[in-house]
Parts: structure tokens; sequence; C-alpha cells
């Protein structure tokens, strides 16, 4: 006859076997494999999403997998290499060829720009990104995959570890991708050798166990640089960086931040015989949380091109006030002089070769486009194919509701330039300003368009470049520095919190426009405050201690030109010009400003907002935190415990006959646990004899043995039996844990 405990005992076996069956080290070191293939082909989407139709990435990755897959039954080793050395080498091969670029000749160049790469420049800098992608993605995802299956898991950490390693020092892997690539290569190692070594669930659990806690610390952990305390963060990911140190530093990739500060400190003067924004840089990559300025600085060839256009000259004089890694200028420059730290960017600005101290300067002339309103809105649309490709390009996962409201802020436009004016005037008067902002997640035009009441200019001109790019229009993200304080007739004064975000947009026979989104009455009184707090008069001048480290905090200013209204929207104040947009005091809501509560889709109003759902990076981490948390609960048998706990104490009902032998079950528990197991071939009569079991028991035996060979089945029977075992349960099983 069975008993309660063998019976359990027995379920305990065969969950064991099946659980080890299904989580064998083989599969559980396949899994981590995958997980770390997926750490940077993650990465890789995230790249190409940015600037493209991922379909055919998706397909070379599915293609690359089932080729390893495949392959590992049939390929040595030494071939399967050969194969993933000769897709990496013809995968660059093409893509240099792509570019015109002869391999041999350029070599100390690309090696230079693949050493840059490896200290944090993003590879969106590089040109057909897409191209470039698709070309080397089916090396490391085959051999990777490929030693995986074939056992070779040492191997398959070093392929897939060197790309992940890769992308996290051009910073393109955020911290969640980063850490569920570790995860994903020390479960290779460590489930690998239970596989090569033997293992059993025990040793699982344990390792499953680890890598749990390795999360939650990872997590958790903070450190304390500068008295600071800051989520501890892997390599590649932001830090606190500000708008105007990114200004200074000139950095190939500008992300958006949160809240920012004012900085008062002189950066540069400038004597111009116009008063003009002083432009240091453009971007034309928009990653959905940021830009990328693609492409390569040059060295200054001695004279550039201006604009195709009717232009005015201006010229100007800067000198630099503190160190600054950027040459600010009026757009367009057509020349520099007095200097030979010059170098010209792929976007057409000017960057030193390196950075400026304080006492230095230059000269700059510049030709700034001079059109009118009717040629503006007479311009057309036929842009040249590299500029329509390179600055219309948005992220595949832009939602469309972003298209949907620009749709409807501009219908009835009839031409780019009434579009980008109804834009700019629809951003200004449906946002208030300020720099007390929490960065969203995701991304940033959309939040800003349809759930962010407030922001600063790099928000304003995020979207406005957004929403025009929806449209097809080109235009792009710029920074640098409104005009500053005039001192003098031509002088001024330019300040950290005169750094400033706008965009630019194209027009043919014209060239780049410039458009101002962020509305400049708050941004005056913004500026005023800081510099009041700051004990600063408008005119001071004072450079202050040349000692005191560079405050590196962005800052919007106001735009103060409101003397005359020009006829071209060329160097003066971007809103009074030809779209006829003038700046206020005040910002309102107009009666179609986005829901707050609208949902992913672009439809809802009204009701609390949807709750954010967690990445899918995340759920794999809280996948691998609730493993482990099975394992740990499995390897110390509290699940059992707590399980049993429940079955002694609680017995639902189901028919007479399957009562009462639970409650025979039941009493043999007890009784084992506090006397002994009733032995094999021992009856269930000679057990309670031989332990003197007293009457509630020998009760509870009569009941059940009448049921199990006299078949005497009633309700009655039932209800005494189980009555009996939850008195019996009750009053014993507090002499010692269940």
């Amino acid at each position: 006859m069975s008993t309660g405990t063998g019976s359990g005992a027995s379920h305990a076996s065969e969950t064991e076997t099946d659980a080890g069956s299904r989580f064998s080290p083989r599969r559980l070191a396949l899994v981590s494999a995958g997980t770390l293939v997926f750490s940077f082909v993650a990465a890789l989407y995230q790249i190409i999403d940015v600037v493209g139709d991922p379909t055919t990435f998706v397909v070379v990755v599915g293609g690359s997998l089932f080729l390893a897959t495949a392959l590992s039954r049939v390929l040595r080793a030494r071939t399967a290499f050969t194969i993933g050395v000769v897709l990496l080498v013809g995968g660059i091969w093409s893509y240099a060829s792509a570019l015109g670029v002869d391999v041999f000749a350029m070599q100390d160049s690309i090696i230079n720009d693949v050493m840059s790469l490896l200290t944090g420049l993003s590879v969106l800098r590089l040109e057909m990104i897409e191209l470039w992608v698709v070309s080397v993605t089916p090396a490391p995802v085959f051999l990777t995959w490929y030693l995986a299956m074939r056992s070779r898991y040492v191997a398959t950490v070093v392929a897939g570890g060197a790309t992940l390693t890769f992308f996290v020092l051009t910073g393109d892997v955020g911290t969640t991708v980063a850490l569920l690539g570790v995860l994903g290569a020390a479960g290779t190692i460590g489930f690998g050798r239970l596989d090569r070594f033997g293992g059993d669930h025990s040793a699982t659990d344990v390792l499953a166990v680890v890598l749990a806690v390795m999360v939650v610390l990872t997590l958790t952990v903070s450190v304390v640089p500068g008295g600071t305390s800051q989520p501890f963060q892997l390599l590649g990911a932001g830090g606190d960086r500000t708008m105007e140190a990114s200004l200074i530093n000139n950095d190939q990739r500008l992300t958006v931040q949160g809240s920012i500060e004012l900085s008062p400190e002189v950066r540069f003067t400038v004597e111009s015989d116009e008063r003009a924004y002083w432009r240091v840089g453009a971007y034309n990559r928009y990653t959905g949380d940021g830009w990328v300025r693609s492409g390569s600085a040059q060295e200054y060839p001695g004279q550039l091109p201006g604009p195709p256009g009717r232009t005015e000259t201006i010229d100007q004089r800067v000198v630099v006030e503190s160190r600054l890694n950027a040459m600010p200028a009026a757009w367009r420059p057509v020349s520099v002089s007095d200097t030979d730290n010059a170098m010209v960017s792929r976007l057409a600005g000017l960057q030193p070769a390196r950075p400026f101290t304080a006492g230095d300067s230059y000269r700059v002339t510049s030709r700034q486009p001079d059109a009118t309103v009717a040629e503006l809105q007479e311009a057309g649309e036929d842009y040249p194919d590299d500029i329509e490709d390179r600055y219309t390009q948005l992220p595949a996962s832009t939602p469309d509701r972003v298209e949907d409201r620009t749709d409807r802020v501009t219908d009835g436009a009839d031409n780019p330039y009434e579009t980008a004016t109804r834009i700019e005037q629809h951003l200004e008067e449906g946002k208030a300003y300020s720099l007390d902002v929490e960065r969203p997640d995701g991304n940033i035009a959309d939040s800003f368009l349809f759930e962010m009441e407030q922001g600063y200019c790099t928000y304003y001109a995020t979207t406005m470049v957004t929403m025009l790019r929806t449209q097809d229009i080109p235009a792009r993200f710029v920074t640098g520095y409104t005009p500053g304080e005039e001192t003098g007739d031509g002088e001024y004064v330019v300040r950290g919190l005169d750094s400033h975000a706008w965009v630019e947009v194209y027009f043919p026979e014209t060239g780049w426009v410039k458009f101002d989104p962020t509305p400049a009455g708050p941004r005056s009184e913004a500026e005023q405050s800081r510099l009041e707090d700051a004990g600063v008069s408008d005119t001071d001048v004072d450079t202050g201690d040349d000692d005191e480290e560079e405050t590196e905090t962005p800052t919007d200013t106001p735009d103060p030109l409101t003397d005359d209204t020009p006829t071209t929207r060329s160097a003066t104040d971007p809103r009074d010009g030809p779209g006829g947009i003038t700046a206020t005091d005040t910002v309102t809501e107009e009666t179609t400003a986005p829901s707050r509560t609208a949902n992913a889709s672009g439809g809802g109003s009204g009701g609390l907002p949807l709750p954010e759902l967690p990445s899918g990076e995340q759920l794999a981490l809280g996948a691998v935190v609730l493993v482990g948390l099975a394992a740990g609960i499995r390897r110390t048998g509290a699940a059992e415990r707590a399980y049993r706990a429940v079955w002694l104490r609680w017995q639902p009902r189901r028919d007479p006959a399957s009562d009462v032998e639970r409650a025979f079950e039941r009493l043999e528990y007890v009784l084992a646990r506090e006397h002994r197991p009733r032995r094999p071939g021992e009856t269930p009569r000679q057990y309670l004899d031989s332990i003197d079991a007293d009457e509630r028991a020998r009760a509870l035996y009569d009941r059940y043995e009448r049921v199990r060979y006299a078949g005497e089945v009633s309700e009655q029977v039932a209800e005494d039996a189980v009555g009996l075992a939850d008195r019996i349960v009750s009053d014993r099983t507090g002499r010692f844990g269940s």
C-alpha cells in the first residue's frame, strides 16, 4: 500500500527529473549564449533603427543563425572560423568600396577612425551606416552561435564578448543591454563547464542564483564620486553632462538632458559688423534620445564655398576667454584667418584641431543667406539627393502620431516655408519654457509633443526637426550661442548662459535658413535671474578666476533683438522675419495642444495616463532574477516546505473516499515526523501498535480501513476522518517544523 510520505517523495523525484530534463546545463548554456548574441544584436538593431528600415537586418541575423545551426553539424571549427573571418573582411571591404575608399591608401586614416571608435565615438557617425551594419553583422552572429552549438563555450564568449565590448567602448550599448551580455557570457562559461564536466541540478541551481545576485547587485549598488551618490553604470552609459558641455567639447554625439542650470561665465567676445547667432555645430542623425554628427572633420582647405543664393557678408573677430573646444562663427563661414587651428566638419561647420585657451583669437568671414519671404515661399522641393537622404532621416520606431499631429498643425500650408513657420509657431505658443524638466524615456520629440508641458531649447529644436522630417523637409539640429550682450558698437560678450539650440531648414537655391521655436521672453527672464543670482551685471566682462574649474552647465538665453524687422530670416531675430512670427513674453496653451494622457498610438484623452511598459531587456533581467529566486528556493527546500505546510494544514473536500484517504495520509505524515516512518511491508495497524498511537489516531485508521477494505463510504465517515486529522495536526504540528 502506498503512503502519503512515499507518494510525496515519488512526486518530488519526478519533478526533479523533469526539471533536470528541461533545464539541463547544455540547454542553459545555449540560452546564455543566445543572450550574449542578443546583446550585441540589440546594439546593432538600435543603430539600424535610427537610419533605416530594420527588415533587411532582421533577415541577415536570421540567416546567419540558421546557417550557423545547420553547419554546426557538418563543419569543423577551424573551417567555420575561416568563414567568419572571410565574412568580416568581406563585409568591411564591401562597405569601404561603396564609400569609394582605397583601403590600402587610407589605412592610416582607417586605423585612426577605429581607435576613435574604441574611445567612445559612436558608430552612428559613420557614413552609410546601414550598409556598415548589414556588412559586419553576419560574421559575429554566425561565429558566436556556431561555437555555442559545437559546445566551444570559451570560444563562444571570446567571439561574442569581443563584439559586445566593441559596442560598449563606442557608447552604443546601454547599461541594461551590456548587463544582459555580461550575464550571457557568465552563464555560457558556467553552464558550459557543467555540461562538459558533469553537474546535477543542484549545481545548476547555484549558478542560477549567482547570476541573479549579479543582476540585483549591479542594479542596486551605488558609488559616491565627489560626495554625490550616483547609480553604478557600465562603460558607455551617459553621465550628468549638460548642454553647454556638449557645445564646448563639440562632441560628435549630443544626448538630450533633464534639468539644467545656467552659467554666467564669459566664454568669448566677438567683434562683428552684424549681430548673429554664433554657430558651433550641426547634427544630422536623430537617434530618438539625442543627436549624432556623421562624418569626420577635415583640414581647412583655405577657402570654403558659400550658400547658393544671394548673401550678406559678416566679418567677425572672436577672442576666447576660457578653454573652448569649439569655433563659434556666424553661418555660413567661407574663410578663416589669424589661426592655424581650424578644421571643417562633414556638415561644413568650423571646429578647432586642438582646444582654444584664454587669449586665443581668430577671424572669420561668413556669407549669410539673404533670401526674401517670397523667394523662400517659392523655393520649391527640388532638394539635392544627398541633402534629402541625410536630413530627412528618422528612427523607424518614431511613433506615427508625431506625423499625424504635424499633418494637422500644417494643414493648408502651401510650401515648405509655411510648413516650417506653422510648426515653429505651434511649439512656441503651445509649450511653456522651463529649465527644470524630467528627461523622458523613449523618443524625445514624441514625449515633448504629447506628454510634456514644458522644456527648453533642445526639446523645442529636436521636436521641430522631427516634425519637419515627417513632412520630408530637410532640417537639422544646430547648437551654438545667441548673440550675447552688446557692450559697444559691434562688440558682444557671450556667456555660458547664451548657449542655445535651434533649427536649420534647407531651401533650394538658398541653402540653410535658421528657425528658432523656443520662446524668447521666458528665456530672457531665466538669463536675467541667473545673472542677478551670480551678482554679474549685463555688461560685466570679467571672466572671473582663471583657475576656476569650467562650469559644464547648459543654458538657454534670450534673443533680445527687437529693434528692426529684417527683410529676411538671415542673421538677426529668428522670429521677426519672413514668417511674420513675433516673440511673446508669455506662453499660452493653444486649443490644439496635445493631450497629456494620449496613448502610445496617439489616441485617447482624459483619464489617467497608461503606465509605461518595461522594455524587453528589462523583462529579460527580471526573468534572470525570478529564475535565480526559484532556483534558490528549490535549492534550500523552502518551496517544498511551504507546499507541505499548506498540504498538511488545509484539506479541500472532494468526495468521501478521497477525503478519507487524504486524512489518513496527513496522519501518517505527522506520525512519521513525531516517531518514525512506516517501514516497507509493515501494515498500518502494526505501525500504530509499534509507536503506541493514541485513540484519535486509531479512530482515524478505523475509518480509513472501513472505507478502504469494507467499502463503507459515506459523508459522515469522511466528515469524522477529516475532523480527526485536523485536530491531530493542530495539536501535534506545534512540536516540530512542517
